[in-house]
């Protein structure tokens, strides 16, 4: 899973990222508050730790511009400011948790756990993989923010290779679970749907996710 850490101690941004890093958890480690905000813009993290004292852009006015956004990422805020009336403001800005310094590492991390957790039960039918989020029940596809205009097929087609991410899967295993048919070795159809797909994810962006494995078929990876 992917955190961003938005601290400009950089003593403490370490202690915290080390023990995380340690849990297989990758860090992304950013001391400016204007650039955390653009770095949590730009990637679709799994959750944002950030300080509310920053450079530039306290943390509240992050957590309020990624609500003021849509984006649902889960927020944990830390700050020395830890007064009932500072946790409340911090809570209704949109954040998710709330934690005064000092602290334990140890709760710290429980706190993580705790809210990833969270994520993953309202999830379920979201899915991510970088940039790209496919939600299941509104049927919609955005990637970076924007939006994906897909035909219903391909929107399966998508999510089968969504949920295989950074696996590679066969024109035969693409027949079967989207089309419900036995592989045909004459037939171009997944390369015509999965052309059409590229065009729609991945032309208007630098970093291709979806990928042609030669003589085995696809893969979908960040």
């Amino acid at each position: 899973m992917n955190l961003l850490l938005i601290e400009d101690d950089v003593q403490l941004a370490a202690e915290i990222a080390a023990p995380l890093s340690a849990q297989g958890f990758e860090v992304t480690r950013i001391t400016d508050g204007q650039a955390g905000l653009e770095a949590a813009r730009a990637r679709s993290f799994d959750l944002v730790i950030t300080d509310r004292m920053l450079p530039r852009l306290e943390g509240l006015e992050i957590v309020r511009a990624l609500r003021a956004g849509g984006d649902p990422v889960p927020i944990l805020v830390l700050s020395a400011l830890d007064t009932v009336d500072d946790r409340v403001l911090g809570l209704r800005a949109g954040s998710d948790d709330y934690l005064g310094k000092p602290f334990a590492i140890e709760e710290l991390l429980a706190r993580v756990e705790s809210l990833l957790r969270r994520r993953q039960t309202a999830a379920e039918t979201v899915l991510r993989v970088d940039d790209l989020e496919m939600d299941l029940i509104a049927h919609r596809a955005t990637r970076a923010g924007r939006e994906v205009t897909l035909t219903s097929r391909e929107f399966r087609l998508l999510e089968f290779l969504v949920r295989h991410a950074g696996q590679v899967v066969t024109r035969s295993m693409l027949l079967e679970a989207v089309w419900d048919i036995r592989f045909d070795p004459q037939t171009n159809l997944i390369d015509v749907h999965v052309s059409r797909l590229r065009q729609a994810v991945d032309r208007e962006f630098d970093k291709p996710l979806i990928h042609t494995v030669r003589g085995v078929g696809y893969t979908l990876r960040a």
